[in-house]
C-alpha cells in the first residue's frame, strides 16, 4: 500500500482507487504484525469493519464527509459507547463508556473509522509510557526505549505506521514529548480550542486533546474537524475555526519574527543544539527572522506544573471510590475500608504519589505556601509569553532535552523523569498551543523541533511546520527503513 499520510489516504478514498473496507484491513493487520510494541489496549476489528463497509455504501451515493474512511486510533482517555475506556488504569479496567467524547463524536461525524484504544500512562500521569496498567509501550525506532508519554501509544502507533493518524492528550507535554520521542507531528492546541468532555480528567485547568500524524498538513486537516465551541464544555471557546489546511497551502506569509528563548537552548547538549540550529537555519533561509528572547520564570515551570496538576488530579480522581463504577475491592468490611481498599488496589504508584502530593498542597496550612505560590508563578510566565508575543510572531525550542531514554531507566527517579518535559510544560501553564515536528536524530533516535504560538494562532504554527517540512525530510523517515 503506496497512501502513508492522511491527504493520501483521504484523495485515494475520493477517486476510489482504495476502498474503505481495504484500508481498514490494512492497518489492523499491521497492528496486529506490531503487537509486541503494546500500542493498543483494545482493538476493534469488528466495529471497525462495519463502519468501513457503511462508509463504502456512502461514498458510493457520493455521500463523502470530509474524513471518510480514515482510520484513526483513539487515546484510551476518551470516553467511546460501548468500549472500555481504562484510562491506562485497573481502576477504570471493567468500565464501559455509554456516552462518547465530543472528540470521538466529531471525528465519527466527520467519516473516520476507530481502529481501537491506545496504551496511555495511567491517568496521563507519566513521561514514559512506563506507569499503564497493562504494561509499557515500546519506541519503534528500538523496543529497548520508551515512546514517551502519557500518549505513548498513540505516538508510537504513527510512528510505526499502524494507524495513518491518532488522538493524544497534552496537560504538561503529554502530545509533544511522545512526537518528538517517535519522530512524528504532535499538536497541542490552544486550551479551550478543542472541547474536553468525555476526556477523563487528570488536571482540567492543564489537559487539552489534540493529534498525532506524520506531517502538518495532515495534523491541519484533522484540527479543523475537532475544533469549535462545545455547549457542554463550559471551558469550549467560542472562536472561530480556520481552514488550517487551506491556509497552509494558501496563505503568503512566510516572513515569520520567530523568538528563540535564551532558557530553551543554554543547558542543551551539543548534539541537540547542533540540530536545532540547523532547523533555526532552514527556516531564516526561507525567510524567517530570528530574534533572542528571554522567559525568564520558565525555569520554574516544572516547579509550579508539579504542584498545580497534582492538586488537580486529588480533586478530579476523589470521584473513584469504588462505589459508583470502576474497581470495587473485595475485601472491604465498611464503607471507610471499601474507599481504602478500592483506590489502593485500582491506582498504581504514580497516580498515588501525585495524589498524596496534590492532596497535601492543598490542605489546611499549606495552601498558601504551595497551591497559591504555584498558582502566582503561573501567572508570571503567562506574562512572560504574553510580553514575548508582542516582538515574535512564533517561539522556537527544542521540544525534549534528549533523544528518548532507555525502558526503566528514570522509573525510580520521579525527578528526572519530570524533568523529561522541562520544555513543554510552560506552554500548558500559560494555555497556548504548541506543536513537536521531527528535526533529525541523535543516535539513530529523533528529535523533536517545538514551534509556540500565541493564544488560537494554530494556523500559524501549522504554516510555519508546512515550510519546514517543504525544506526537510526528517518527517518522512519510518523505524526500521
Amino acid at each position: 500500500m503506496t497512501y502513508k499520510s492522511v491527504t493520501e489516504i483521504l484523495e485515494a478514498i475520493k477517486k476510489k482507487d482504495i476502498s474503505a473496507t481495504e484500508i481498514t484491513k490494512e492497518y489492523l493487520k499491521r497492528i496486529k504484525a506490531s503487537d509486541d510494541l503494546n500500542c493498543f489496549i483494545t482493538l476493534t476489528e469488528d466495529s471497525a469493519l462495519n463502519r468501513a463497509k457503511e462508509i463504502d455504501k456512502d461514498i458510493s451515493k457520493n455521500n463523502l464527509k470530509p474524513l471518510s474512511g480514515l482510520p484513526i486510533a483513539q487515546k484510551d482517555i476518551f470516553c467511546t459507547k460501548g468500549v472500555k475506556t481504562s484510562c491506562g488504569s485497573k481502576m477504570l479496567d471493567n468500565f464501559i463508556s455509554p456516552y462518547d467524547a465530543t472528540v470521538v463524536d466529531k471525528l465519527n461525524e466527520a467519516g473516520t473509522i476507530m481502529l481501537g484504544k491506545t496504551n496511555m500512562d495511567e491517568f496521563a500521569m507519566g513521561s514514559s509510557n512506563e506507569t499503564s496498567f497493562y504494561g509499557a509501550v515500546k519506541n519503534p525506532w528500538d523496543y529497548e526505549y520508551v515512546p514517551g508519554g502519557s500518549s505513548g501509544g498513540s505516538a508510537s502507533a504513527v510512528a510505526a505506521r499502524i494507524s495513518p493518524c491518532s488522538t493524544g492528550t497534552d496537560t504538561g507535554g503529554s502530545i509533544r514529548q511522545p512526537a518528538s520521542l517517535c519522530g512524528i507531528c504532535g499538536l497541542k492546541p490552544t486550551y479551550g480550542r478543542v472541547s474536553r468532555f468525555g476526556m477523563i480528567a487528570f488536571a482540567s485547568s492543564l489537559d487539552q486533546a489534540g493529534l498525532f500524524t506524520t506531517d502538518a498538513l495532515d495534523a491541519a486537516v484533522l484540527l479543523k474537524e475537532i475544533s469549535g465551541h462545545d455547549p457542554k464544555d463550559s471551558t469550549s471557546s467560542t472562536v472561530e475555526v480556520p481552514n488550517y489546511h487551506d491556509y497552509c497551502i494558501n496563505s503568503d506569509k512566510k516572513n515569520f519574527t520567530v523568538g528563540i528563548p535564551e532558557e530553551f537552548v543554554n543547558d542543551l547538549n551539543d548534539d541537540v543544539k547542533n540540530s536545532f540550529y540547523e532547523s533555526v537555519k532552514i527556516l531564516e533561509n526561507i525567510g524567517c527572522k530570528i530574534k533572542t528572547i528571554n522567559l525568564k520564570h520558565t525555569g520554574l515551570g516544572v516547579s509550579a506544573y508539579q504542584v498545580v496538576a497534582p492538586a488537580e488530579c486529588s480533586s478530579n480522581l476523589s470521584r473513584f471510590d469504588g462505589v459508583r463504577y470502576g474497581h470495587r475491592s473485595k475485601k472491604s468490611e465498611s464503607l471507610e475500608s471499601l474507599y481504602r481498599e478500592s483506590r489502593s488496589e485500582g491506582f498504581g504508584k504514580e497516580v498515588k504519589r501525585r495524589i498524596l502530593v496534590g492532596t497535601y498542597a492543598l490542605s489546611a496550612g499549606y495552601y498558601d505556601a504551595y497551591y497559591l505560590k504555584a498558582q502566582k508563578v503561573r501567572n508570571l510566565i503567562a506574562q512572560d509569553f504574553s510580553q514575548a508575543f508582542e516582538k515574535v510572531d512564533l517561539i522556537l525550542g527544542p521540544t525534549t532535552p534528549d533523544k528518548a531514554f532507555k525502558i526503566g531507566e528514570k522509573m525510580n527517579d520521579p525527578i528526572a523523569m519530570y524533568l523529561s518535559d522541562v520544555y513543554t510544560v510552560s506552554t500548558n501553564l500559560a494555555g497556548l498551543p504548541a506543536m513537536s515536528i521531527p528535526m533529525g536524530f541523535k543516535e539513530g533516535m529523533p528529535l523533536g523541533l517545538q514551534i509556540i504560538g500565541n493564544h488560537f494562532d494554530e494556523k500559524d504554527i501549522l504554516k510555519l511546520s508546512y515550510l519546514y517540512q517543504k525544506e526537510t525530510d526528517w518527517h518522512e523517515q519510518e523505524p526500521g527503513a
